[in-house]
């Protein structure tokens, strides 16, 4: 894990993990108890990186360590 996930990962406060990235630096983090909750979320981010350059957000299962889902731009 890259130092700066390292330092987001120490501020979780629930299993479902979503992190915008661009161009491979994290932008913005959060935690959900509910895997609704961070899948709505992932929608809402989806909606909002406009023209970021090359935008990343997985969606992952902190419990389990599986990445659920990942979304990323098409140039």
């Amino acid at each position: 894990m890259a130092s700066s996930q390292r330092s987001l990962a120490q501020d979780n406060t629930g299993r479902y993990h979503l992190l915008l990235s661009t161009s491979g630096q994290p932008v913005q983090h959060g935690w959900w108890e509910s895997e609704d909750v961070a899948r709505d979320k992932l929608l809402r981010w989806i909606g909002s990186v406009g023209s970021t350059p090359a935008p990343s957000v997985p969606l992952t299962d902190e419990e389990t360590g599986r990445t659920l889902t990942i979304w990323s731009a098409k140039p």
